[in-house]
């Protein structure tokens, strides 16, 4: 399934109510956790860092899963080999009851408004847990891609995975302070 995206300002913009999440405003149930996969080596300390604050501040509005795939996990130089053990590994993270948004340069260009739209669609799906995967060095598999509910872009360049998961925990913080109509967003 994939998501239609706004491409006009998120409704509570534009009708000025204190919380999205109101029934009269803009009816959506709630997403409970935040999951992200990301395949990798170790992270640097301060990626590490950037992430827990980002968790931290993630958890006034949910909970938030961080799992981190070795990268390579099979210690191959064949890039189909290592993108399949890849796949493998991230397809066992993933639940049934997933809402799976794949990071991918081909995918949909978002601003930060369809992100916080992106939330409440998945929870309008009945799902709990919105699970975002960022792929390896070579880009994610075929299993996880078809399993993605939806494909987006955060970046026209392509970004490092450290980089991809700290604008991504930047841009969940921001779509929930939209949601909730706090001051953050401008």
């Amino acid at each position: 399934m994939e998501l239609p995206l706004r491409t006009q300002p998120h409704p509570q913009q534009e009708q000025g109510c204190a919380r999205a999440s109101s029934s009269s405003c803009c009816p959506r149930q709630e997403i409970q956790i935040h999951g992200t996969i990301c395949v990798g080596k170790k992270r640097s300390q301060g990626t590490q860092l950037l992430v827990e604050e980002y968790k931290e501040k993630l958890g006034h509005y949910c909970d938030v899963e961080d799992t981190l795939i070795k990268s390579n996990p099979k210690l191959t130089s064949d890039v189909k080999v290592q993108i399949e053990a890849e796949d493998a590994s991230m397809m066992q993270q993933l639940k049934a009851e997933d809402f799976v948004v794949v990071l991918d340069e081909n995918g949909k260009d978002v601003i930060s408004e369809q992100i916080a739209d992106l939330i409440g669609d998945a929870g309008n799906t009945g799902s709990s847990r919105l699970t975002f995967c960022i792929g390896g060095p070579y880009g994610l598999g075929i299993q996880v891609r078809e399993r993605a509910d939806a494909t987006i872009r955060l970046s026209s360049l392509v970004l490092n995975h450290q980089v991809a998961l700290i604008v991504l925990m930047e841009q969940l913080y921001r779509a929930w302070t939209i949601i909730k109509g706090q001051k953050y967003h401008h």
